[in-house]
């Protein structure tokens, strides 16, 4: 694969009242992998000197054959609120030399089972307003998805309370396995290449 860095992005609401919900599952996959790389996040160096909207860590992620690093990666989570989550990713693009193909967010997607993990490249949003205002403040679409599944909401329950919610009793109990396996994808994308990652996580075992 090219040199060069990687952006990964984890979406979500800022604030503790926030940290647990649906929506922020994200989030929660770019916690993982810093703690994985024993990386701590910070607005440090951030976006050219302006108030930060973003916290990151510069980490080698996963090991390459033969013991040697990975490649180099970017996380980030933006500090805005979801639906203004381009700006920061953007910039973070522009401030790293990023481009879009190496552009990676970690996100809830609603039309995935929970516990399901999906990675495209892209294609629609999908109502999710983290996505849309990402692409168009990028310009394209063509950046990659690790698509976290949490599932349709029960009876009428509007959608947008749904992922404002925490998981619930019963999926707390699987949500670290599929915040590890999202991270696992994550790193498949970077060291493998989107496709040998889908060829892994859309084949059921």
């Amino acid at each position: 694969m090219s040199d060069g860095p990687w952006l990964v992005v984890g979406l979500g609401n800022p604030g503790a009242q926030y940290a647990g919900n649906r929506h922020n599952v994200g989030q929660m996959v770019l916690d993982e992998l810093a703690r994985r790389t024993g990386a701590s996040f910070s607005s440090r160096g951030g976006l050219l000197g302006r108030r930060p909207q973003a916290v990151s860590a510069d980490v080698r992620l996963g090991t390459l054959p033969g013991g040697a690093p990975g490649p180099r990666v970017v996380l980030a989570k933006p500090t805005t609120y979801m639906n203004v989550s381009g700006g920061p990713v953007a910039a973070l693009a522009r401030y790293h030399d990023v481009p879009v193909e190496r552009v990676v967010m970690v996100h809830d997607e609603l039309d995935i089972p929970f516990a399901d993990v999906r990675l495209k490249r892209g294609g629609g949003e999908g109502g999710h307003n983290g996505l849309r205002d990402t692409s168009k403040a990028l310009g394209s679409k063509d950046y990659v998805r690790v698509r976290v599944g949490v599932g349709r909401p029960p009876g009428r329950q509007d959608p947008a309370d749904f992922v404002l919610k925490d998981f619930s009793g019963p999926e707390k109990k699987d949500l670290p396995w599929l915040v590890d396996r999202a991270a696992d994808a994550v790193e498949a994308v970077v060291l493998e290449g989107l496709e040998a990652a889908q060829l892994r996580f859309h084949t059921k075992v």
